[in-house]
């Protein structure tokens, strides 16, 4: 990635003309480039926030490191902002509010929402924030982003006055993960093993905790391993130097972990997760969502030791207002979490930390003045 990502203009910040913002557009496989676009106009129902923060995500660095998406467009979901329009028809929100906001919102009545998989919904699959560039998809690499009329009524909440722009980035990343979390039954006195502390796997080992589990974790970097130990996992352990399976056996008595989940995308991790769990236990992959990866394993796992393999994809709207209390009450460590922060204008090198992270780095957020 970092011979492909590029950077236009000097790496500060530049003051946007009349109508005109900054944005860091995805320009094809590999290339995000600094530009000026036009600032989005907005319609009834809809508003207009400048973004003050935004998460860098992996899946971001997924879509634009592989060309998942046709280009060009504006990448970025994990955003808060100000309200700084507001159409007709909008009395939720008023000029000058502090907002998060999801980017997808589930329609609420069909098939798939009826049955709780709202991830599954038609609605849910269309994106809600753009920065008015290309297709949208959600935009946080710009300075303004449109929100439609669904994610105003429905996906964007406002700000306690003490709460960070920066922790609110944290928001629909912690409903991901507690959705996850959940869809992998984890219940107090479990034993769970996350693999990768990276800052997804991480998220996963501190509300796997939160919801009473015994959490071990793994991960091959020093720095992170130190970190999850400081973010209240049991016991850390390096998957390069230690078996997993012999260490999460010998403190199972035997069994093998109750659920382990996978935070890390790599196809070798499906059957090693396997082995780990115990027999009936369940395995949830976190990290698997790349649309060209083939993934095998064991079919015995399965078909005789009766050990469940389990997806979980996207945010839930259950989950919409505890994540938010989560963060908003500080009951989870968010802010802790973010290790580096950058200019809108050096974009190109946040992505390239994002994607081959050092020792130190976790959260990467992108910060507009």
């Amino acid at each position: 990635m970092s011979q492909t990502i590029e950077q236009l203009g000097p790496p500060q910040a530049q003051p946007h003309h009349s109508g005109k913002m900054r944005a860091g557009v995805y320009r094809g496989k590999g290339r995000v480039v600094v530009e000026t676009l036009p600032i989005p106009e907005i319609g009834e129902g809809e508003l207009l926030f400048r973004v003050a923060a935004c998460g860098i995500c992996g899946t971001d660095i997924k879509k634009i490191h592989h060309g998942f998406v046709a280009a060009p467009q504006v990448l970025g979901h994990e955003l808060a902002g100000t309200v700084v329009k507001v159409g007709r028809g909008v009395t939720k929100f008023k000029v000058g509010d502090r907002v998060v906001s999801f980017h997808h919102i589930p329609c609420g009545d069909c098939f798939y929402c009826e049955r709780k998989l709202f991830s599954q919904c038609a609605g849910y699959k269309k994106t809600g924030l753009t920065a008015g560039f290309g297709d949208p998809n959600g935009g946080g690499f710009a300075e303004y982003v449109r929100a439609m009329p669904w994610i105003v009524e429905r996906g964007m909440i406002a700000l306690p006055a003490e709460v960070s722009f920066e922790e609110a980035t944290f928001v629909e990343p912690v409903n991901t993960c507690l959705k996850a979390v959940r869809k992998a039954r984890v219940a107090k006195g479990e034993t769970v093993l996350v693999i990768g502390q990276g800052p997804i796997g991480m998220l996963l080992m501190i509300l796997a905790k939160y919801e009473g589990a015994e959490v071990y974790a793994s991960d091959p970097m020093a720095g992170r391993r130190a970190a999850s130990l400081k973010f209240g996992a049991k016991e850390v352990f390096d998957p390069v130097t230690q078996n997993l399976q012999k260490e999460v056996r010998e403190r199972t008595g035997g069994r093998g972990a109750d659920a382990v989940l996978v935070a890390v995308p790599s196809p070798a991790l499906v059957p090693e997760a396997l082995a780990i769990a115990r027999p009936g236990g369940r395995v949830l992959l976190f990290a698997h969502n790349d649309p060209i990866m083939q993934l095998g394993f064991p079919a015995a796992t399965v078909g005789v030791e009766e050990k469940e393999i389990l997806g979980s994809y996207s945010a839930s709207v259950d989950d919409q207002t505890e994540s938010a209390a989560l963060v908003f009450e500080r009951r989870l460590p968010v802010r802790e979490l973010i290790s580096h922060r950058f200019p809108l204008e050096r974009i190109a090198e946040a992505l390239e930390l994002a994607a081959h992270p050092a020792e130190d780095t976790l959260k990467v957020v992108i910060t507009h003045a």
